[in-house]
């Protein structure tokens, strides 16, 4: 992928081809093969999803979603430490006559 988008890079420096793209039929070629595209990777996805979901896989979007719960939690479990440890130095301080 990485070599396809260097030469793709390389062609878009190409006077001529840059000449092409300022066509608005090549404009809306390009915008509507990239639309294409989309829907072609959204339907693969939605795919895949059902039959992880059929055998019960993990999908990378489920691990995506349970790192964010973990940081959630993380979090929560970080900011009741803090408020344990501060409800316990209030305990523990000395009476002030």
């Amino acid at each position: 992928m990485a070599k396809l988008q260097e030469h793709l890079f390389t062609l878009l420096q190409d006077p001529r081809v840059a000449k092409l793209m300022q066509e608005p039929k090549v404009q809306q070629l390009v915008v509507k093969a990239f639309r294409f595209r989309g829907r072609v990777e959204r339907g693969f996805e939605q795919r895949v999803q059902r039959v992880a979901d059929a055998l019960n896989l993990a999908t990378q979007r489920d691990l995506r979603s349970l790192r964010r719960k973990i940081r959630h939690l993380e979090e929560e479990l970080r900011k009741a430490e803090e408020r344990f440890t501060e409800a316990e130095d209030t305990r523990e301080a000395p009476a002030h006559n």
